[in-house]
């Protein structure tokens, strides 16, 4: 039996080489490439190959850490080009090596078992020697010529159905490859198609994507139901448990905890606290849950489909604190991020002085993370924070005080929206060290519709944390997926509007109603 590569099994990998895109900002006219991606994805694409050339490490970095969060939110596999260390670094599914390039025994090695390795061959022996050196796929070109691969050795179309003969690993056909030349695929055996010129130098990346889907569909086989938008869902599918109030507009509190998780492609769960009456211009009612009807949606949970990450926001009360501490403590819960709500953006004060209390003694001790805004950090912190250094200090201080993991937002800032992570050593594995801070820089998005950001951002930290990532990566990653939701420009109500959760699926069209 082939070795499950992290999420994707076998069967996974080859289902997703049906349209491989490989990236290139040479056509990138005023666009960006985050967009192009979400739209071929939004059109096709099942595979995602970041390729970057002549750009520095930390631009392939900063780039892979935004496009990452979009594949993973779509089911779609994403690796790096050639740069192994890279791909460690960001958390990437796998990398694509050359024959020139890493071999695939090292890439193994720095990467891991779990990790995706394909490898650019053009000749049987190649493609033997590959699969025998423990590659997942192989990319095999170029078929046609192409300017992206000046220097490439032309493979014709009886070597390309040499090689899928030749070997069991899944084969992808690349080089010059768009709608009016996929006939050379035909009848080869091969799994999918490369394409790098004909989506991201189209003018339309999601109509193209469409196009060449539908004749790669028609030539090879399966069709839309063999390649759900989505990852399907099977026993191994993370669940990630969302314990908050219901916010009846949609924007904020469980529902955007749902719709946060759906878009990461895990399975939601959710224990709610608190029923809300309100809009986007604001709360009219709360009627908040019994602690014991709270404590056995909890348990009703852990009892059938026990969650892998858990997320927790609005818990009005001391006694609601209480319960969910008692239940999560009785499950031996992990992997929590706990999104601790006291303070509106206003200032207005959320919870009673009494819950505060419990939330300090009972619920942060069992949390990975906790994801204070400025406001909030003053209140655990017991002193101001209005600028960087405060923010950092007061992050270093909670880390020292809790023992966990503390992420202070700085959404609240006017000209940009830089967080600073604060980790213990206990997340470090530094056990001789203190408290370790990385900052997590990006401009603030001009909009009004903020409604839900720290709800959201919350979730997809737990999400990351569901998919085995690491406690640094599912901060970073879960980022990009907030800032993707902020820049879609969604705009419903009067008021301070919901982001769009969903943004990643669909065209990049700003909706107004």
């Amino acid at each position: 039996m082939a070795p499950r590569r992290g999420r994707w099994s076998a069967q996974d990998i080859r289902t997703h080489m049906r349209l491989y895109a490989v990236t290139d900002r040479a056509w990138l006219n005023g666009r960006t490439l985050p967009k192009l991606v979400a739209d071929a994805i939004a059109g096709g694409a099942t595979f995602i190959q970041l390729r970057k050339k002549h750009a520095t490490h930390d631009e392939i970095v900063a780039l892979a850490r935004e496009l990452m969060p979009i594949c993973h939110a779509a089911g779609v596999p994403f690796v790096i080009d050639d740069e192994v260390e890279i791909a460690r670094e960001v958390g990437a599914d796998g990398v694509h090596v050359g024959q020139s390039d890493t071999a695939c025994a090292d890439a193994r090695r720095l990467l891991g078992d779990g990790a995706i390795i394909g490898i650019s061959v053009q000749t049987v022996e190649e493609a033997r020697a590959a699969q025998a050196a423990g590659a997942d796929y192989l990319g095999v070109g170029a078929l046609i010529p192409t300017p992206t691969k000046p220097d490439a050795v032309d493979v014709t179309s009886e070597e390309l159905a040499r090689i899928c003969r030749a070997v069991d690993i899944p084969v992808v056909g690349i080089g010059g490859l768009r709608v009016e030349t996929l006939d050379v695929l035909a009848n080869s055996g091969v799994d999918g198609a490369a394409v790098v010129s004909a989506l991201f130098a189209a003018d339309d990346a999601q109509a193209a994507a469409r196009s060449l889907r539908a004749r790669l569909d028609e030539m090879l086989g399966g069709g839309e139901s063999a390649f759900p938008a989505l990852p399907p869902a099977c026993a191994a599918l993370p669940a990630v448990l969302a314990i908050a109030g219901s916010d009846s507009s949609g924007g904020a509190g469980i529902q955007a905890d749902i719709k946060t998780v759906a878009a990461h492609g895990l399975f939601a769960e959710t224990a709610v606290t608190a029923l809300t009456a309100q809009n986007t211009m604001g709360v009219r009612n709360v009627l908040e849950a019994t602690p014991t009807f709270i404590a056995e949606q909890i348990d009703a949970i852990f009892e059938d489909i026990p969650p892998a990450a858990i997320k927790i926001g609005m818990c009005p009360s001391a006694p609601v604190i209480e319960a969910v501490a008692d239940a999560l403590t009785r499950w031996s819960a992990a992997n929590i991020v706990l999104d601790p709500v006291m303070v509106a953006t206003s200032g207005a004060r959320l919870i009673a002085e009494d819950a505060v209390h419990a939330l300090e003694d009972r619920l942060i001790p069992l949390a990975r993370l906790i994801t204070p805004n400025m406001p909030e950090a003053e209140v655990l912190a017991g002193f101001e924070v209005r600028d960087e250094k405060d923010q950092e200090r007061a992050a270093v201080a909670l880390a020292d005080c809790f023992g966990c993991a503390v992420l202070v937002k700085g959404g609240h800032g006017v000209h940009d929206a830089n967080d600073v992570l604060a980790l213990p050593p206990t997340e470090t594995a530094d056990v001789g060290a203190g408290v370790r801070t990385t900052w997590l820089r990006s401009p603030r998005v001009d909009t009004e519709n903020t409604h839900g950001t720290g709800c959201t951002l919350s979730s997809a930290i737990a999400c990351g944390l569901a998919r085995g990532l690491g406690l640094e990566e599912s901060v970073a990653t879960a980022k990009s997926y907030l800032m993707g939701a902020l820049e879609a420009g969604l705009n419903l109500g009067a008021g301070s509007g919901p982001i769009d959760h969903m943004w990643a699926y669909r065209p990049h069209q700003k909706v107004s109603v």
